[in-house]
């Protein structure tokens, strides 16, 4: 149990150190892979046809990148304890990322600050599932500020909770589960196809995004940022979104930078906000780094006692 205690924070270094692995390296982009040559035998016709395939691909897929990684972990874990440790490590960190969060949000953040708009809708575009070439400044930086306090949630509280309760092949299962939500999980071509992964990823959020959000809440206190607006704004605006699990971290975050974060259209967090400049990025940055730290140190503080219940 005690090689449990390393596995996360070397997961850690390395997501900071190194960022996230080269495609061909990548779980992600086998998971997409496979998803995209199992939508190839996908059914046209037929809701409920679409539906028990979309079933079966994803639990197929989840099997097939969970399933052995059990096995291999067993060895390990009778074989070395050292290696042990090095390749659950790297695997787990296959499952989050925060480093590619803050280059993302950076990035934009420093096209707009060099009045380049036209290139920051571009980049902008890359990261939300909105249309971006008409937004101006101050709805960029919302777009961005949701996408970076949203992406809390499956980009590190989410992972990390399922890798505490079923290890890293529940992690991984996780990380396939939300990959198909991201790539068929919406109205559109394989709206049937991808609903029991949408549901899926919605129930398997529950609990992580509503962890998500009030850590964010005590990352706000930290911050020195507006920690009681932010528990208000999360309690009264977290179910404007069309999302169940979406609006928890934004809407506390619009309260702790006193900012209104709007997908124009569909939703308005913190309505009695300011209008989010440049700044709000870097202030959303903020907030998403504590609240990671702060998961972080509440997952190995859980591995920690286990051990010691265990000792």
């Amino acid at each position: 149990m005690l090689e449990y205690l390393y596995i996360l924070p070397l997961a850690l270094v390395i997501d900071l150190a190194a960022g996230e692995y080269p495609d061909f390296l990548h779980p992600v982009t086998w998971i997409g892979n496979v998803i995209s040559f199992l939508l190839k035998a996908a059914p046209r016709k037929g809701s409920m046809l679409q539906f028990i395939y979309g079933v079966l691909i994803v639990v197929f897929t989840a099997a097939l990148f969970s399933v052995p990684v059990v096995f291999l972990l067993l060895y390990l874990r009778d074989w070395s304890t050292i290696a042990f440790i090095i390749v659950t490590a790297l695997l787990l960190k296959s499952t989050f990322s925060v480093r590619i969060l803050y280059k993302l949000a950076t990035n934009v953040k420093r096209l707009i600050d060099a009045g380049n708009l036209p290139a920051a809708r571009k980049e902008t575009s890359y990261l939300v599932s909105r249309d971006t070439t008409r937004l101006n400044q101050e709805q960029i930086t919302s777009a961005i500020v949701e996408m970076e306090t949203e992406s809390i949630t499956d980009s590190l509280v989410a992972p990390l909770f399922y890798w505490l309760i079923f290890g890293v092949p529940g992690a991984i299962a996780y990380r396939v589960i939300n990959t198909f939500d991201s790539r068929i999980g919406y109205h559109g071509q394989y709206e049937y196809t991808g609903k029991f992964a949408a549901r899926l990823d919605d129930i398997l959020n529950f609990i992580p995004a509503r962890l998500a959000g009030l850590l964010l809440v005590v990352a706000a206190y930290i911050s020195r940022k507006n920690g009681r607006k932010a528990w208000r704004t999360l309690v009264s605006d977290h179910n404007k979104t069309a999302s169940p699990n979406a609006g928890w971290t934004m809407s506390a975050a619009a309260g702790a930078m006193d900012i209104r974060l709007e997908k124009p259209g569909h939703y308005r967090l913190g309505h009695t906000g300011r209008e989010p400049d440049s700044a709000s990025i870097s202030g959303g940055l903020q907030l998403v780094i504590v609240t990671c730290l702060l998961w972080s140190c509440i997952c190995i503080g859980i591995i920690g006692v286990r051990y010691a219940l265990a000792a």
